[in-house]
């Protein structure tokens, strides 16, 4: 995580010039060609190196406004959380540098399968997540199928002429409308509906049911408490 603050010009512009940024054409140290530096490290510091996807860091705080949000509007909103089969196969056979040319291809045509104003975060290794807000629960399934069926129409090419075929298993799970739910919470649901589709013998989909009645004993405490001491406030 880069510390813009703890940066002076020189550090900045190494930094950007060791990342193949494109320093700004403005005359040098003006005030548009400052703001073109400082927006060139803020974004450096919110993106994946390797996919160009959001990183983790900024995947945490969307997914904090996003459980806000929902808890404000009562709007749907599906986080999916999937990573690559036998992702450490490819490594192993392949070696790391394949394994960099599979990441990148398959965060491409995840980018390619959702919205524009869904966002698609690399979260780890071999593992990503999309957060998909306004996404009425019928159509959640059909977003995450079209994910997978794009990935699994790739086909990779790790050394000349050597191509290689590659699926994801995802999992997906709503916030509960009108809860005070948690990221923590919400990814943990969506977790285990991964590791569901990972048990069903992988490149599968699988989000959790009955999401109207998933409320779990956290969020309700999480809903009322707030309630109960401005009652209890409120007694003589």
């Amino acid at each position: 995580m880069i510390d813009a603050q703890a940066l002076d010009l020189d550090q900045a512009l190494q930094l950007l010039q060791q990342a193949g940024a494109l320093l700004p054409d403005e005359p040098p140290r003006s005030v548009a060609w400052l703001q073109a530096v400082l927006d060139a490290l803020c974004d450096l510091s919110s993106k994946d190196a390797l996919t160009g996807l959001v990183n983790r860091r900024s995947f945490e705080m969307a997914l904090t406004r996003e459980v806000d949000r929902v808890a404000r509007s009562g709007e749907a909103a599906l986080l999916l959380i999937l990573d690559i089969d036998h992702f450490k196969a490819v490594n192993d056979t392949h070696g790391h540098g394949a394994g960099d040319l599979v990441i990148c291809a398959v965060a491409k045509a995840i980018a390619q399968a959702v919205r524009p104003m869904d966002l698609v975060a690399r979260v780890g290794g071999e593992e990503f997540a999309i957060i998909l807000p306004n996404c009425a629960t019928h159509v959640g399934l059909i977003v995450a199928e079209r994910v997978r069926e794009r990935v699994a129409e790739l086909s990779v090419e790790i050394a000349p002429g050597q191509m290689l075929g590659v699926t994801v298993s995802l999992g997906g799970a709503f916030a509960p409308q009108w809860v005070r739910s948690s990221t923590l919470l919400w990814t943990e649901r969506a977790d285990r509906q991964l590791y569901r589709a990972k048990a069903d013998g992988r490149n599968r989909t699988r989000l959790e049911p009955q999401i109207d009645s998933l409320v779990s004993a956290e969020e309700k405490g999480m809903l009322f408490t707030p309630l109960n001491v401005d009652t209890q406030q409120d007694l003589p």
